[in-house]
């Protein structure tokens, strides 16, 4: 089985196009708990080159925030330098590989780099969900799973989110397969409206989802509230780690509940979550 970064919990990830050193520099003071360098949708073919170039010298050194960069298609004529180049430098914390069809593209990033960071696969079309516990387990530096749903929707020819409601949980299903993190959701396109952001958090929060990708830092408090758990949820995550201190095995709680080694677990994460809450300072976010 694959094994997990460890990590502490992440719950938002911010895209910045990588030919814009500004925006990248705001964005690692934004207050996002990782940073997501595009080098590819994000920056138009003229202005590939500089991108690259401007991401390797960010990566010189280390940044006090995870930084992960989003290479070209792999397919394309542009991926392997890119990986060749940055892999080697300090500051690059993971890769993010666009459309990934099958463990096949895993692999071939793998044998471009070297040395080998963090691997995250983007499912994008219905062969790369299909095969999303095959690339999940292609690599032992594959960290996690997401879906890129833009390109999905349109490789389904699906308009309404009910469309993608398999995927979705395909997606977390394969990666809790895998012993891999539960995937971040995919960004929410529309940046104003944050009610709309709010629910469609609280749907994939239900479906398994932890956390999500943004794409302007007026999302990312937004996020962090949807994925937070409730006093309600850490008061009963505190009722279940604690009886399970003073008992061995399977228990039910005085209400009812049956408590087994699955739902200390959870009642763990859940408190890892709460214990993220309240050790981070506030932070307005800044517009890039």
């Amino acid at each position: 089985m694959t094994a997990a970064v460890a990590q502490a919990p992440y719950l938002t990830w911010l895209y910045v196009p990588g030919d814009r050193p500004d925006v990248v520099a705001k964005a690692l003071d934004s207050g996002a708990d990782v940073v997501i360098v595009d080098l590819e949708d994000a920056v138009a073919p003229e202005r590939k080159r500089y991108a690259l170039d401007a991401t390797a010298e960010l990566l010189g050194e280390r940044r006090r925030v995870p930084v992960h960069v989003r290479v070209n298609a792999l397919d394309g004529p542009l991926a392997e330098a890119e990986v060749r180049r940055l892999t080697p430098l300090p500051g690059l914390d993971a890769l993010r590989l666009p459309k990934v069809s099958g463990p096949g593209d895993v692999a071939r990033v793998a044998g471009w780099a070297a040395h080998v960071p963090p691997l995250y696969a983007l499912l994008e079309s219905a062969l790369g969900v299909e095969n999303a516990h095959a690339v999940a387990m292609a690599h032992p530096a594959v960290a996690g799973l997401a879906l890129g749903e833009a390109d999905l929707r349109a490789d389904l020819g699906v308009s309404d989110p009910a469309g993608l409601a398999w995927p979705r949980s395909r997606t977390v299903v394969a990666a809790r397969a895998a012993g891999l993190a539960p995937p971040a959701q995919s960004v929410y396109p529309d940046i104003r409206d944050t009610e709309g952001l709010a629910r469609s958090c609280a749907e994939g929060r239900a479906l398994g989802f932890l956390g999500r990708t943004a794409i302007h830092p007026r999302q990312l408090p937004v996020i962090e509230r949807a994925f937070l758990p409730t006093p309600a949820e850490v008061e009963a995550a505190h009722e279940v780690v604690g009886a399970a201190r003073t008992e061995a095995g399977a228990l039910s709680l005085p209400d009812g509940r049956f408590v087994d080694a699955a739902v200390v677990a959870a009642a763990h994460r859940t408190l890892a979550l709460a214990g993220r809450a309240s050790e981070r300072r506030p932070r307005a976010p800044r517009s890039p």
